[in-house]
């Protein structure tokens, strides 16, 4: 599959979104900030990327949390997974948030998240007056493996 990549001005010397390794589903994302950001214990900050991109119709980029940051951290994407959709062209951009204890230092070229290419099934809805019964039924949050 080949995504269009537009570099935007501030992205720089950065590298181009990469896979760590063969086997890795996300491309590592990276900070196109132009000076240090520190998020303080509770809050968040849209971090640019410095791109905009082509995804094909059809598909999606899920941005995710990388697990190191956020075991070792703290940081996380506030809306994980976030979606990027196909007709969107404006810049990447990630929401960090800081639920660590210590402040959290960003500097221009850290990986910050990670972006899956995953394909998109859009549904027709229909209306109906009944849906068929399960044994779950209505049961909700937390509902499964009770007594």
């Amino acid at each position: 599959m080949e995504i269009l990549f537009r570099k935007l001005d501030h992205f720089g010397d950065l590298e181009l979104p990469s896979y760590a390794t063969p086997g890795s589903a996300g491309l590592d994302l990276r900070a196109a900030v132009q000076a240090e950001v520190t998020l303080q214990p509770g809050e968040r900050q849209i971090i640019p990327c410095g791109f905009s991109m082509e995804i094909p119709e059809g598909f999606e980029a899920q941005i995710r949390p990388r697990s190191g940051l956020a075991a070792k951290m703290g940081l996380t994407v506030l809306n994980s997974p976030g979606t990027i959709d196909s007709d969107y062209r404006g810049e990447v951009m990630v929401i960090l948030i800081n639920l660590g204890k210590d402040p959290v230092t960003l500097h221009r070229g850290d990986r910050i998240a990670q972006m899956v290419i995953s394909p998109v099934i859009q549904a027709v809805l229909r209306v109906t007056s009944g849906l068929t019964e399960t044994g779950r039924g209505e049961g909700g949050f937390g509902h499964t493996g009770r007594k």
